[in-house]
């Protein structure tokens, strides 16, 4: 052994001796107000002069309107909504008058709203029981557009409002497109010309149309062979083509641009993931590009004339996950995240090697240093297929220090657990649970086949892949495998029920969260609004007003209930229009009679989701105290 070798060991000896063992390590344990004292803000829309941002952030408790003086001054709160959540949409043009949007409870009827100087709110969509959303701005800002259903409550027409008429306490809009047909109105060109339409077939497969408006006509633009998916972004400045995303001859979706004059279509950019999203600047001097890379948004800003990527501003430790530009695009705000810290905006000034941050958005009593990291990890499934996921491990999780764990199943069907911030997910982790949050076949984000791969098939294959997602669990080494339960939202709590129904062992208990229990209720009584999908949603899973309702009954976890043999936990928005309160007492009431423990919370006023913190706190504080009941501390017999 040489001198140098013998150095290399001591030193090696003496630097494991230095590092702290996990026994030495202590994490402090926040609690759930903890958590929920950080803060959520979304939005950014820049004012005329470029001053301020306009966004939404729940600080309050609820979400209410702010602005952000992009000097770095403190923000200033323009509303004070105690029962509603008001989320900001843009300001009106060289005003201080901003424009939001806000529905009743959670019931989805969103109107939209004008805040002026004074602090006066005026509803501009002023229809009872329709639907309205914002659409955008015409070049000039002179006129807003924006869909609504109030015409017919299946379909979302484009009207057009005048900004002067909205000054004149006047705000009559102009019905610009009828939706007669159940198309979906996506984009629509500079000059008013041109809309691109949508036709949804199946969830792998639309169809998308030229409409012109001055013609009135119509001209179908996507024929094609097998499955494809077509979603409009924009149409150029000079109104010669529209681009948008489609996943023709293609796993993976691209950018592509459509000639108006000649219909030639032309690839613009393609990699290896799905483009979730594309834009062109103002001036058309950058262009925008957004990736879904292995569930974790990648921004690319490409100068149009070079062709070259523009070099952004380093985040140390954060992803960029949105991109706006100022008109003059001199200014640019980014929105950027972690998986340890909800999102925070920044702002800089083209040209600058450093951003500006204006926002501090996780509460400061919690060190992310004490938070985990998310890690994108693969596992097998029961045939062999590659199964993404996103993990979360206890810090001081070990072999000596075994945890129990948590499937989560995201919602959908056809979402995708993404690398991000989650105060509940990370409030378990930092009380001792490891959480794996798959993204079983069927999901977005990995190929139209995988997304396909359950048609039909729910509560089935894709069942199987939370099932086998235990033995990654179990191969970590520090998940002790007789603590292993299930959780999910919406399609995720399907997901917990069919567990708990027809595999009734595999997991020592479930957390439902306004999920679907009767798939032939729920698919009867979808919102009118979603009429335009419906065969879609249909040829995906099943059309409950034909012979698919024997598959749907049989796929339906209430009508299996009585085979419920673990513990149930059942959260429940009472305004919910997705899942039916009723499904969620049906289905408590049915597995009561099992004589297992159920909890079940019902928030008033709510609807399919959580929008007031002290309900998160409630709701996710008792998931917890639930599971650290009856997984945590259960006997394992």
């Amino acid at each position: 052994m040489t001198r140098n070798h013998f150095i290399l060991i001591i030193f090696l000896f003496v630097l494991a001796a230095c590092q702290p063992s996990k026994k030495n390590i202590t994490i402090p344990s926040y609690s759930i107000q903890q958590f929920y004292k950080n803060k959520s803000v979304s939005g950014g829309s820049f004012s005329s002069d470029k001053s301020k941002l306009l966004v939404s952030s729940n600080e309050t408790g609820i979400y209410n309107l702010f602005e952000i003086p992009v000097d770095g001054s403190p923000a200033k709160q323009l509303t004070s909504s105690e029962k509603e959540s008001f989320f900001a949409i843009s300001y009106l043009p060289n005003s201080d008058k901003v424009l939001f949007s806000a529905d009743r409870g959670g019931n989805e009827n969103s109107h939209i709203y004008m805040r002026d100087e004074d602090g006066n709110i005026t509803d501009l969509t002023p229809y009872e029981g329709a639907k309205a959303s914002f659409f955008g701005w015409d070049r000039d800002e002179e006129s807003l557009y924006y869909q609504c259903n109030k015409r017919n409550s299946k379909y979302m027409d484009l009207y057009q409002l005048r900004v002067k008429l909205i000054l004149a306490d006047a705000p009559k809009a102009k019905l610009l497109y009828a939706n007669n047909d159940g198309f979906d109105v996506v984009s629509k060109s500079k000059n008013n010309r041109y809309l691109a339409l949508t036709q949804s077939i199946t969830s792998n497969n639309n169809e998308m149309y030229l409409y012109d408006l001055k013609r009135g006509k119509k001209t179908h633009i996507s024929k094609h062979v097998g499955d494809a998916k077509y979603m409009p972004q924009f149409f150029s400045l000079d109104h010669k083509f529209l681009y948008y995303l489609c996943n023709e001859d293609s796993d993976f979706v691209y950018l592509s641009k459509y000639n108006i004059e000649t219909g030639e279509k032309e690839m613009v950019y393609k990699t290896d993931w799905d483009i979730w999203y594309a834009y062109d600047s103002y001036l058309e001097n950058y262009r925008i590009i957004g990736i879904n890379q292995d569930g974790k948004t990648v921004v690319k800003v490409i100068e149009k004339l070079s062709g070259n990527e523009v070099e952004l501003p380093i985040i140390k430790g954060g992803d960029i996950k949105s991109v706006s530009l100022t008109k003059d695009e001199q200014r640019v705000r980014l929105v950027v995240g972690t998986s340890v810290s909800p999102n925070n905006i920044y702002v800089f000034d083209m040209g600058d090697k450093e951003a500006k941050k204006l926002t501090e958005t996780l509460n400061p009593e919690i060190n992310p240093k004490n938070l985990v990291n998310a890690k994108v990890v693969r596992y097998q499934s029961y045939d062999g297929l590659q199964i993404p996921a996103i993990y979360y491990q206890p810090i001081l999780a070990s072999k000596e220090n075994k945890v129990p764990a948590l499937v989560w199943v995201h919602g959908g069907p056809g979402g995708q657990s993404r690398v991000g911030y989650f105060s509940l997910i990370q409030y378990m982790v930092n009380q001792g649970y490891a959480v794996l949050a798959v993204n079983n076949r069927g999901s977005s984000g990995y190929g139209k086949q995988f997304f396909a791969m359950d048609d039909k098939k729910h509560g089935d294959v894709d069942l199987k892949d939370c099932i086998w997602a235990k033995k990654f669990l179990i191969g970590t080494g520090v998940v002790d495998e007789e603590k292993i339960g299930i959780i999910g939202g919406s399609y995720g709590g399907y997901m917990t029920m069919a567990a708990l129904t027809y595999a009734p062992e595999e997991f020592k208990v479930g957390v439902n969260i306004f999920g679907v229990t009767n798939w032939l209720r729920t698919l009867k009584s979808i919102p009118p609004y979603w009429e335009s999908f419906r065969k879609a949603l249909y040829a995906e899973m099943g059309d409950p007003t034909t012979i698919d309702s024997v598959a749907l009954y049989n796929k339906s976890p209430l009508f299996f209930a009585d085979k419920v043999n673990k513990p149930l936990m059942v959260l429940q928005g009472a305004n919910d229009v997705r899942v039916l309160k009723a499904e969620s007492d049906e289905i408590v009431e049915a597995v009561k009679k099992n004589n297992v423990p159920v909890e079940y919370i019902v928030f008033d006023d709510e609807g399919h989701g959580f929008r007031k913190k002290e309900n998160e706190i409630k709701g996710y504080g008792q998931i917890v105290s639930f599971l650290d009941k009856y997984l945590k501390k259960q006997n394992n017999k």
